[in-house]
């Protein structure tokens, strides 16, 4: 009789930012083998990492994960879980609304899903020159300058909940990668 194995694409918030969050890449893939995780890879050192494994759910796994990583790190590791089927739809989504803008673009990924509300007050948010989408799990930033964005990490989950970001290169290259 063979487990069943799940394939998941975590992303981890707020690590190897300074010097007391230091979380390489080869401590993630060891603490994800110690929660059950097998077939473990990681991309860049800004906490995106690959695993197949028997829970089938996203809370539960990423429920996993976060206590797995905080037992390692000895600080909480926000961690938001998407399956590579996931992963190619935002990242479509991203080329979608990012078409024949110039400036930077980031995916925020989100836990959970907002109201229409919520969504409405974050795209509200946008400052000069900013476009917001909000699908699904993920927010769309364009932007000229992310330095000077409005729409922050605090933001976003002051509006929708957890989540990290990455560039629209990442989101390709990950998608492109694992997807």
């Amino acid at each position: 009789m063979t487990t069943e194995r799940h394939t998941w694409i975590a992303f981890l918030r707020a690590i190897n930012l300074g010097a007391n969050r230091k979380f390489p890449k080869q401590a993630i893939s060891a603490a994800v083998v110690r929660a059950g995780g097998t077939d473990v890879e990681t991309y860049i050192n800004t906490g995106n990492v690959r695993f197949d494994h028997p829970v089938g759910d996203r809370a539960e796994m990423e429920a996993i994960l976060e206590e797995a990583f905080a037992a390692d790190r000895f600080f909480e590791v926000p961690t938001i879980c998407v399956t590579p089927a996931e992963l190619k739809v935002i990242a479509n989504d991203a080329a979608a609304v990012g078409m024949g803008h110039e400036g930077k673009q980031y995916v925020f990924l989100c836990k959970e899903l907002t109201d229409s509300g919520s969504r409405d007050a974050l795209v509200a948010r946008a400052g000069e020159g900013e476009r917001v989408y909000v699908i699904g799990r993920a927010v769309h930033l364009l932007t000229d300058s992310f330095q000077q964005t409005k729409i922050t990490n605090a933001v976003v989950e002051r509006h929708i909940s957890i989540s990290t970001n990455r560039n629209l290169n990442v989101i390709r290259t990950l998608a492109d990668k694992w997807a």
